[in-house]
């Protein structure tokens, strides 16, 4: 794989969701300066069900699903990711269950358990996404969703600039890797992602574009051409039966 320039750590950039930043942990949030689940309802109520999250980031979707009454399995590669949801979940007095590892090996979970899988971002970090569908499809139930926020892939095009306008800095069908941030971010275009979900046997029925509002105030990820370029999308695939 080869790996276009870096983008500059000068310039706040919304691929590098969540970080490190303060997000509530009241609601599942699926990216920066949109709407939240209690507005997309894209997951069900998840009170005693077994949600699996695929990148636990600092905890704040793993905090607020265990204290909706879920039963939540979190994973994340990077382990001061895990130690910070822990503290997390101490503060807010949720039991949750954590691992570290890759996110296309989930040995702990077995077969057709998870009700309900979410990932925020996460996914757009993974090199083999194809083998993570993979994995995620083996341990839902049939009829089960994973629902999963990534970078879009127009707003990846675009290179903020101090003189004015954002340039257009790749193409669309550009695929090598993003170094943001010192992570790799995988500029994966919605045609790609679809055909992915459809290869490890999910039924994507649900694909969002939401666009920031320039209204109120705004995350520390905010780039002016939210307002105009999607910097978040949002697919929801369902386990097929065989």
């Amino acid at each position: 794989m080869s790996y276009s320039e870096s983008r500059s750590d000068a310039h706040p950039t919304p691929a590098l969701f969540p970080a490190d930043s303060r997000i509530t942990t009241d609601v599942v949030t699926y990216g920066p300066d949109i709407a939240n689940e209690s507005s997309l309802r894209l997951l069900g109520n998840p009170d005693g069900k077994r949600v699996l999250v695929l990148g636990t980031g600092h905890g704040h979707n793993v905090v607020a699903l265990a204290r909706q009454g879920a039963h939540v399995i979190g994973v994340d590669s990077d382990l001061a990711n895990i130690e910070a949801t822990r503290d997390l979940a101490e503060a807010h007095e949720v039991r949750v269950e954590l691992h570290q590892g890759d996110l296309a090996e989930l040995p702990f979970v077995r077969a057709d358990a998870i009700d309900i899988a979410v990932s925020t971002f996460e996914l757009g970090r993974v090199a083999d996404l194809d083998r993570v569908l993979r994995q995620v499809n083996r341990v839902l139930h049939t009829g089960s969703a994973l629902t999963c926020s990534l970078p879009h892939p127009a707003s990846l095009m675009l290179e903020e600039s101090m003189q004015g306008a954002p340039r257009v800095s790749r193409s669309y069908g550009d695929q090598t890797a993003i170094r943001v941030g010192g992570q790799r971010v995988y500029a994966r275009g919605v045609a790609d992602l679809f055909s992915s979900f459809g290869r490890a046997n999910f039924r994507v029925d649900t694909i969002l574009e939401p666009t920031a509002s320039g209204e109120g105030r705004r995350s520390p990820f905010w780039i002016e051409s939210m307002a105009k370029v999607p910097a978040t999308l949002i697919l929801r695939g369902r386990k097929d039966g065989i």
